[in-house]
């Protein structure tokens, strides 16, 4: 009789504690895969490990950052496993495209990358995509998402020098891939 009880207490706490962040999580997951359709992907997967082991989650802790954890090694864990497989080509696909007049008509039209590229601008999106995931990782945890230092080396599992330090490239790798945008803008280069 106190499996029911407890299995409700557990979904009382998945949904008043864990489920508020959907929206970041999705967020920084499309920030991270670059795509809509492996951003929802990511967001299921951390919510499903999230409800799986909901008993190791400390009540009352910072929700946001156990399932940022869980996102990003399971974005690490997908690229990991992509960077091992060869790449694939369905021909016929390809054939029935060329095909079409359909080629020439935008498949899809995702608010969210619209709404990210024109916030930023396509040159900072562009620079920030361009950064190697580690960096780009901390970047985006730390400049968009608003997290701690402390904070940040427990969701990326590192030593908060590292943390900074991957920030500090990260930021300098952004500011050399941006600096002929800025100069063509009339943008100060001070260093």
């Amino acid at each position: 009789m106190s499996q029911p009880r407890l299995k409700s207490e557990a979904d009382q706490v998945f949904q008043r504690e864990l489920m508020p962040h959907v929206d970041a999580l999705s967020a920084f997951a499309y920030r991270l895969a670059q795509d809509a359709q492996d951003a929802n992907d990511l967001v299921q997967a951390t919510y499903l490990k999230a409800y799986r082991f909901i008993d190791s989650y400390e009540r009352g802790s910072n929700a946001k950052a156990w399932l940022f954890r869980i996102l990003k090694n399971q974005f690490i864990n997908e690229y990991r496993r992509r960077q091992n497989r060869p790449n694939t080509v369905d021909y016929a696909e390809v054939f029935v495209l060329e095909e079409s007049d359909a080629a020439s008509i935008p498949v899809s039209f995702d608010l969210r990358h619209e709404l990210f590229a024109h916030l930023l601008g396509d040159e900072v999106t562009q620079a920030i995509n361009g950064l190697p995931v580690n960096f780009r990782l901390v970047l985006l945890l730390c400049d968009i998402e608003g997290f701690t230092y402390e904070e940040i080396a427990r969701i990326t599992d590192v030593p908060i020098g590292t943390v900074r330090s991957r920030l500090h490239r990260a930021r300098n790798q952004l500011k050399d891939r941006l600096r002929p945008y800025a100069q063509q803008r009339g943008i100060s280069d001070r260093k």
